[in-house]
């Protein structure tokens, strides 16, 4: 048994798809097949009931997955200790983030470890789907860590640091009524059209639980996912919106205004899979990440 089958095993098992498991492994669709065949003759057992439409794990195959990734976990830990022995940091890291986050200054972050350990390689993953779809990434073992924004109770299989609390602005035309006050509270902007980012982003979620609460229903007449773009769509006249960390706006005619009477904020967080331990090398970066949270005053988004 070799760990190539096992890591194919995996990918399948947790995709249910040779197909998916193939584009996440960088491999044909024919090579996975042809593994997973050579696993199940050494085994002595199928792994995965096939149809021509759905792919599922036998019996067998929900029993030894846990093994499994136990055991790829055990050489990626005796892999790391004896790396670490012979040449420092070694191995490779894929790290998620968001379309557009300036709270954290990642480039910046990534070249200072990359200085540091250039044994290491650095994936950067940007996700089309949101916090949400990072979290899910990373509970999956299609990342290594990623930084989101979620609340605590959507963090479920996941090791999470809060690095900062961004607060939230209301993004209004300058000739909106409301555009002159000094704050802003969210019943009053009830009824309004908004521009937000899709189902599934952080603080798209945590803007709809908001309003839930407090009884009241929105809108959303215009969905973008780049969070940065969404004032120049307030300012175009679709809607007005409740962002993050939006206190300097660049355009001339919109006007950003702090929330009252609410505790709505933005947690810029960074996640790990609690199931998995974590490397050396993962290990290092936290670390940084949490030192480089310690130090900056994180307001913007």
């Amino acid at each position: 048994m070799e760990t190539r089958q096992l890591e194919y095993f995996v990918a399948v098992a947790e995709e249910l798809s040779f197909t998916r498991a193939a584009q996440r492994l960088f491999a044909t669709q024919s090579t996975v097949s042809a593994t997973i065949r050579a696993l199940e003759t050494d085994l002595g057992a199928t792994l995965f009931d096939r149809s021509t439409r759905r792919v599922a794990l036998s019996t067998a195959g929900a029993l030894f997955l846990p093994e499994a990734k136990a055991a790829l976990d055990s050489v990626e830990r005796a892999r790391d200790v004896v790396q670490q022995a012979s040449a420092g940091l070694r191995g490779s890291l894929r790290i998620g983030t968001l379309t557009s986050m300036n709270a954290f200054d990642l480039p910046v972050l990534l070249g200072a470890f990359h200085r540091r350990h250039p044994l290491v390689d650095l994936h950067l993953t940007v996700s089309l789907t949101g916090s949400s779809g990072l979290a899910d990434d990373v509970r999956h073992g299609r990342l290594d860590v990623a930084l989101l924004g979620l609340s605590r109770a959507e963090l479920g299989g996941l090791d999470a640091t809060q690095l900062a609390s961004v607060p939230y602005y209301a993004v209004l035309p300058d000739s909106h009524p409301l555009a002159a006050r000094e704050s802003v509270r969210l019943p009053e902007l009830d009824g309004e059209l908004f521009v937000d980012c899709p189902r599934g982003f952080g603080n798209r979620l945590a803007v709809d639980r908001e309003f839930a609460s407090l009884g009241l229903s929105r809108r959303v007449a215009a969905e973008v996912a780049d969070l940065r773009t969404v004032p120049r769509y307030v300012s175009a006249g679709l809607g007005v919106a409740v962002l993050p960390g939006t206190a300097r706006l660049d355009l001339p005619d919109v006007v950003s205004i702090p929330l009252a009477d609410t505790s709505l904020t933005w947690p810029l967080t960074v996640v790990v899979s609690a199931k998995r331990p974590p490397s050396q090398a993962l290990r290092t970066l936290l670390e940084l990440f949490v030192s480089a949270a310690a130090e900056g005053d994180i307001t913007e988004f």
